[in-house]
């Protein structure tokens, strides 16, 4: 997991890469299949081999693909409890409080956010003994948390997320 905090600005105040067509096809095929060979993914997107591979490079020396792992089901993989537990902390303490986040198993995502709450992190823990553990004795021990409130889920589905081509 990683929280995006060297961001450079572009032209306007965009911190997006210029991506053109063949940039946004590349990563919609490996959106689709993280694991489709080189080959494959030059013919899908009709460039060379050669070409694939410099835009791949040029895709990851950017950090707009920051890696390829495998989608995993948690409740298949033995992790039947999932909640989001938003979190209150003190004023200039992301930093620290994110830190200590990452440290902390089943811990699946976190984001600082605005509004009532300052950081909400997503868990996928075995069940509610273990979630309680986490939130109670783990999150609510970290120093700069001042507060924290756990939303059960009760089904998670993927969105469709973005559209690149």
């Amino acid at each position: 997991m990683t929280i995006e905090t060297d961001v450079t600005a572009g032209p306007a105040g965009r911190s997006a890469a210029e991506l053109d067509d063949v940039d946004r096809a590349i990563l919609a095929e490996l959106r689709r299949d993280g694991r489709m060979s080189i080959r494959t993914l030059a013919e899908r997107v009709h460039i060379s081999r050669t070409s694939a591979y410099a835009r791949l490079d040029r895709l990851l020396a950017d950090q707009v693909i920051t890696g390829f792992s495998a989608e995993i089901s948690p409740r298949r993989a033995g992790l039947g409890t999932s909640a989001y537990v938003l979190l209150t902390i003190e004023q200039n303490t992301w930093r620290s409080v994110a830190k200590a986040l990452r440290g902390i198993r089943y811990i699946e995502h976190l984001a600082l956010v605005g509004g009532d709450f300052d950081v909400l992190a997503l868990v996928h823990a075995p069940d509610n003994v273990a979630l309680r553990e986490l939130v109670l004795e783990k999150i609510q021990s970290i120093k700069g948390v001042r507060g924290t409130r756990t939303w059960l889920v009760f089904e998670e589905d993927p969105g469709m997320g973005p559209q690149w081509p």
